[in-house]
């Protein structure tokens, strides 16, 4: 996109730019123009402070600008393009934004890269290579609810997990419900698109990682203090509708249940993973 001068005010809710930015909300667009669109501050806030060279355009109404003065601030320590436009052209760059987005490049790193890295943040999923196995991975099998894919990143996010991958027939990670759900955390550890389940195990494995499946009648019941969680292991979550077939199970070193001891028939997606990983956290810090 070409560059608009800093200082300029966009006015024009039907200017080219605003729909260029707006399409991005489709993954056809965001294909073509290797771009994807961080709507609200949250979002906003941690792509420039982790992801700052991605940053193609920041996009801000001046009331939300006196709001959150530290991005601002930030983005222009950065060096990056900061836009100030009007409400009505921020309604329609997104309906979500709050008066403030990012656009931001789609380049990440690669499966191979990412379990190669430091569990520590990374510019943005660009991160660094070291000698330290990721201790801690979720992997989302055909998951394709756009919330509950970034509220599962989120999660990860939370309990120190090293990578997140997206597996199988999961959702686009760029989807903007993906990119809102995860509340900045996309930029704090790599996550990164996944071949077949059966591939990306085959590439936990060699990279030292012990597979866990959860499922109902899992071998194992869920405890922080049972020995294979102290270990580096990779959680294999299911599609929302179906969960992991018995063929997907058998690729696992263990299938794990969760222990429900109310009446609920079962947990929800996000809320099975954030138990997991945080059993997992806790068996690795004790």
């Amino acid at each position: 996109m070409t560059e608009r001068p800093a200082g300029e005010q966009l006015s024009n809710p039907r200017a080219e730019r605003v729909k260029r930015v707006a399409a991005l909300a489709g993954r056809s667009a965001r294909s073509r123009a290797g771009l994807f669109l961080v709507e609200g501050p949250q979002g906003a806030r941690e792509a420039v402070r982790y992801a700052s060279s991605r940053v193609r355009d920041l996009y801000v109404t001046p009331d939300a600008a006196a709001r959150h003065r530290d991005i601002v601030t930030a983005a222009s320590d950065a060096g990056l393009y900061v836009h100030m436009g009007t409400e009505e052209v921020l309604r329609a760059m997104s309906a979500d934004c709050q008066g403030i987005l990012a656009v931001v490049e789609t380049a990440g790193v690669s499966l191979d890269e990412a379990l190669g890295a430091d569990s520590g943040p990374s510019s943005g999923q660009n991160a660094t290579s070291s000698s330290l196995a990721p201790q801690l991975v979720a992997v989302l099998a055909d998951v394709r609810d756009p919330g509950n894919a970034g509220t599962v990143i989120r999660a990860a996010d939370a309990a120190g997990a090293s990578v997140v991958v997206l597996a199988g027939e999961s959702v686009d990670l760029f989807n903007p419900k993906v990119v809102r759900a995860t509340a900045g955390s996309l930029f704090h550890l790599p996550v990164v698109r996944g071949g077949s389940l059966a591939e990306t195990i085959a590439a936990l494995r060699s990279a030292g990682l012990t597979v866990l499946a959860t499922d109902g009648t899992g071998e194992i019941e869920l405890s922080p203090d049972h020995a294979v969680l102290a270990g580096s292991v990779a959680w294999v979550f299911g599609n929302e509708a179906h969960g992991l077939s018995a063929t997907e199970l058998e690729l696992a070193d263990h299938t794990v249940r969760i222990p429900i001891p109310g009446r609920a028939e079962s947990l929800n997606l996000a809320t099975a993973a954030a138990v997991c990983l945080y059993a997992s956290a806790w068996a690795h810090r004790h």
